[in-house]
């Protein structure tokens, strides 16, 4: 199982660095537009009702059509005024509303940890649709306003605050952070991910363009800190939040599409609380 987990992880790093070495846009482009979709749909088959589960394939497919769309309608040499105005609307209008289903409504389920399989929420399979909609356009957003390092620093962030997690709740953690969600991880763990994402951020100062620079430029040192906190608390946040939608839907992972890691969103489920707000406090929103 590890081996295998250690083959998907470097074929995916190595597509994923490939793509953003290319010389054209599409290879990146196609590959968020993938993962977006594919997570979308394994979102979906979570949370919809088992009567209409069968439509999370098409759904997700839609959502594909619909990036496929904006990406060639908006970023062609000659991008059409439809494609401006639905980011726009993206950008200015949905991202706050996912942000603050985030930030906000996110944490209440954690809290109340109902890990019984209830009656699923039109509004957890409405945002199936709308995070990953929104983590697409927030990437290429930021890819587009401040470039591929500030994208990659924010990546880095969320690998630090998981790799740290995980070793120093190893090392010291006991007291277990949401038990009845997600028992491996503990308050120890999650200090840990927090500080070393602030210290990532901290440390990435030093090149230009990086997610901690415009943090430092914008918002001061402090902010900068706070911010990078923030983030990394959303991180874990995004990764207890599908533990607790896997365990309502009694599945250990969102699908079986990438060898020892489970599906898509087992691999996304950090970045897609993350990406969103890392765009909004590094003024990237609009067009």
């Amino acid at each position: 199982m590890l081996k295998q987990r250690i083959i998907t992880a470097v074929v995916l790093l190595l597509v994923l660095g490939a793509a953003m070495l290319a010389p054209s846009s599409w290879p990146l482009l196609l590959i968020l537009l993938l993962a977006s979709s594919l997570a979308s749909w394994e979102w979906l088959r979570l949370t919809l009702p088992a009567s209409q589960r069968a439509l999370a394939p098409y759904l997700a497919v839609v959502l594909a059509a619909l990036l496929l769309w904006l990406s060639y309608a908006s970023f062609s040499a000659t991008p059409s005024s439809e494609s401006q105005a639905i980011l726009q609307l993206i950008y200015v209008y949905i991202s706050p509303l996912v942000i603050l289903f985030w930030l906000l409504y996110v944490p209440h389920l954690i809290r109340q940890a109902q890990v019984q399989q209830i009656q699923q929420s039109v509004v957890l399979s409405a945002m199936g649709i709308l995070a990953p909609l929104v983590t697409w356009a927030a990437l290429v957003q930021m890819w587009l306003s401040r470039g591929l390092l500030y994208v990659l620093s924010v990546l880095v962030l969320i690998w630090v605050a998981d790799i740290t997690a995980y070793f120093v709740g190893r090392a010291f953690g006991k007291a277990k952070l949401a038990p009845r969600v997600s028992p491996g991880k503990t308050w120890a763990g999650a200090l840990g991910g927090v500080l070393g994402a602030c210290l990532w951020v901290a440390l990435s100062t030093i090149w230009p363009n990086t997610l901690g620079t415009v943090l430092y430029q914008q918002w001061s040192a402090v902010g900068m800190v706070l911010i990078a906190a923030v983030l990394a608390a959303l991180s874990i946040m995004g990764d207890l939040f599908e533990s607790l939608l896997k365990r309502r839907a009694g599945v250990k992972d969102s699908s079986q599409l990438l060898p020892g890691h489970g599906g898509v969103y087992d691999r996304i489920d950090a970045l897609l609380p993350v990406a969103p707000l890392a765009m909004l406090l590094g003024g990237q929103v609009g067009l």
